[in-house]
């Protein structure tokens, strides 16, 4: 096993959970885009909630096992793809609205603002138990190397 790999681990799992938070602040953002990207027929549609989507580095479970009983290596994280969310558009009642339809009714963001906090919690959370690891593993290391005088 690399005297790294504990670092590598913890870095990848940094740069995922920023993404996470850029995303949550993007959508946090946009909560109230009405008018984001227009739609193959020409029309205005409101703004598409995205969510990352994370996975190890090494997609088989057997590999990772058969690599960390072998060699004692740690596998990181990576962040395959931002999705947009299906959920359906929320509809506001609002005739003054530039947007209402006939009825009066907006289409708005499928963004909910309560949820992207807690996502946003959730992430800075993962980002500040990476950062104790990737501390611990650094900590470690200068140990070892006051050994070594």
């Amino acid at each position: 096993m690399s005297i790294f790999q504990a670092m590598n681990a913890s870095g990848s799992a940094l740069t995922a959970q920023r993404l996470r938070m850029d995303v949550a602040s993007s959508n946090i953002a946009n909560a109230n885009s009405t008018r984001a990207s227009i739609n193959e027929a020409g029309e205005w549609e409101p703004y598409q909630r995205k969510m990352v989507v994370l996975e190890p580095e090494r997609q088989n479970f057997r590999h990772v096992l058969q690599q960390s009983t072998e060699n004692g290596s740690a596998s990181g994280v990576k962040a395959s793809e931002i999705v947009e969310d299906e959920e359906p558009f929320k509809m506001a009642y609002n005739p003054s609205h530039p947007d209402a339809d006939d009825e009066g009714y907006v289409r708005v963001p499928n963004v909910d603002p309560l949820q992207e906090m807690v996502d946003m919690m959730s992430a800075t959370r993962s980002y500040e138990a990476s950062v104790t690891s990737l501390n611990a593993s650094k900590s470690m290391l200068m140990k070892a190397l006051e050994i070594g005088r």
